[in-house]
């Protein structure tokens, strides 16, 4: 259960807002001062910080450095009712996560908490190259391979890290690309400062370029104060952009200026803004193909392929697939509190016979399936092949019409106009959980971890959606 500790010298806000959080599932701490946060961090770090910026005595600002100086990767958040001053700016370049303004909207806060506990947990958990034999490293993200090509992979992020050159990571989808950029921040000596995660697929197009360089006040109809940018919140520190290939025309040539010139200036605004950061892309596409279509600038591609890292498709390094396994086993088993039942080597031999075309996110989501239904007992061939077998629609490549697109459709059409993207993300999230509870035979908990949500959310959702809950007793 994520701790979140609110610093802000108003009792009345720290009382309604600790409550909503605990409702959300999260252990509440509260602080009324600056310096009362600061002892809080030092006693015990919790995984997110929400302070106020203005307060009698040490100021937000002021209390985030200390905490920040004694717990690194501690992420805050400051509030502040002041939208029209720089504060809140200072605060994300000295090292906040973000800024929300008072008075805040309940789901834009907890949004807000959600990437920043994630943020969180990407820079306390250690990408481990290589966990040993006896699993030492399961309890970390980790890059697991004794093939040739994995070994390189492996030379090229010792080489490449403490540079601060750009790198390029290619490679198919469920490959491991963010855990390459996570290990390159990690072991650079930028590793003390902000890790920002940037899907550029993710973000609507629209979005992207404020999302990525910010925007002044009145820039577009609804900016009502000026907002610090991806880039800036990563000043001295690391900026990974996913799906880079994806990236719209426009937003490549702001990219251009950064990589070139290393400044950039907010969306509506004149300012030329200096910005220190390290930049890792990652693409599953071909970016010659992209280059020849006009789809990516030639001179942004020339840049982006200064230092590159190829990871290779799992079915190209199938020796790597038992030691993969147990590696997911045991972490799963752990995060799930699960016993580990052990792999037997029938189902070893249909790991290492199967294709793997999610690759290595395919094959940690069949673990995972292949654990819930193990009931204790070693997993064998039959499970194994069932855990595959319902996997590999999910993996399955994004063409034509997929029973996803489909079942969009219908939810459509069945509320065209009025509300109907809230129906379609309650047709998919009604299904969502009624998936996650029949796999898990009605068990609440683990089906909260299984969708990541908290156990309460979960349970306001089945209220929400009317759904019936039949627990399995498994024997």
């Amino acid at each position: 259960m994520a701790q979140i500790l609110i610093v802000d010298d108003d009792a009345q806000l720290r009382q309604s807002f600790g409550k909503i959080l605990e409702g959300e599932g999260f252990e509440v701490r509260a602080a009324p001062s600056g310096e009362a946060g600061v002892d809080e961090v030092a006693a015990n770090p919790p995984d997110l910080v929400v302070m106020d910026v203005r307060m009698p005595g040490m100021t937000g600002i002021e209390a985030m450095q200390h905490m920040r100086a004694s717990c690194p990767g501690l992420p805050v958040i400051i509030m502040t009712a002041y939208g029209g001053t720089e504060t809140a700016i200072e605060a994300t370049k000295l090292g906040a996560f973000d800024y929300i303004l008072k008075p805040f909207d309940i789901p834009d806060i907890l949004r807000l908490i959600g990437q920043a506990l994630n943020a969180g947990r990407l820079a306390r958990a250690r990408v481990a190259i290589g966990p040993d034999e006896d699993g030492d490293d399961a309890k970390d993200d980790a890059l697991v391979g004794q093939s040739r090509a994995m070994q390189e992979v492996f030379k090229a992020i010792g080489r490449a890290a403490p540079t601060d050159a750009l790198v390029l990571v290619r490679g198919e989808s469920g490959t491991g690309k963010e855990l390459v950029a996570r290990a390159l921040w990690q072991h650079s000596a930028r590793a003390d400062k902000p890790f920002v995660v940037i899907n550029c697929v993710a973000i609507p197009e629209t979005l992207l370029e404020s999302e990525l360089f910010g925007y002044e006040k009145g820039a577009f109809t609804g900016a009502g104060s000026r907002r610090v940018g991806k880039i800036e919140q990563a000043q001295r520190g690391t900026v990974f952009l996913d799906e880079i290939g994806d990236m719209p025309m426009n937003v490549q040539a702001k990219m251009l200026r950064l990589l070139q010139e290393k400044q950039i200036e907010r969306l509506g605004g004149r300012e030329t803004i200096p910005v220190d950061v390290r930049i890792i892309a990652a693409t599953n596409r071909d970016l010659e193909a992209a280059v020849a279509e006009g789809r990516l600038r030639e001179d942004l591609y020339y840049r982006l392929k200064v230092v590159s890292v190829m990871l290779p498709p799992l079915r190209e390094r199938t020796g790597d697939v038992p030691r993969l396994a147990a590696h997911f086993l045991s972490r799963l088993s752990r995060e799930m509190d699960m016993p580990n039942p052990g792999l037997t080597p029938e189902a070893l031999d249909v790991l290492s016979a199967h294709s793997w075309p999610g690759n290595v996110r395919e094959l940690g989501n069949a673990v995972q399936k292949a654990l819930i239904f193990s009931r204790g007992c070693p997993i064998g061939q039959e499970e194994m092949l069932q855990a595959i077998g319902s996997g590999a629609a999910a993996v399955a490549p994004e063409r034509g019409d997929d029973p996803l697109r489909a079942f969009i459709r219908r939810a459509l059409m069945d509320r065209a106009g009025e509300n109907a993207f809230e129906h379609v993300l309650d047709a998919v999230g009604r299904s969502a959980i009624a998936e996650a509870l029949e796999l898990t035979g009605g068990n609440r908990t683990r089906a909260a971890k299984l969708l990541g949500l908290s156990r309460p959310t979960l349970i306001a959702k089945i209220e929400k959606y009317g759904l019936k809950v039949v627990t399995q007793v498994r024997r």
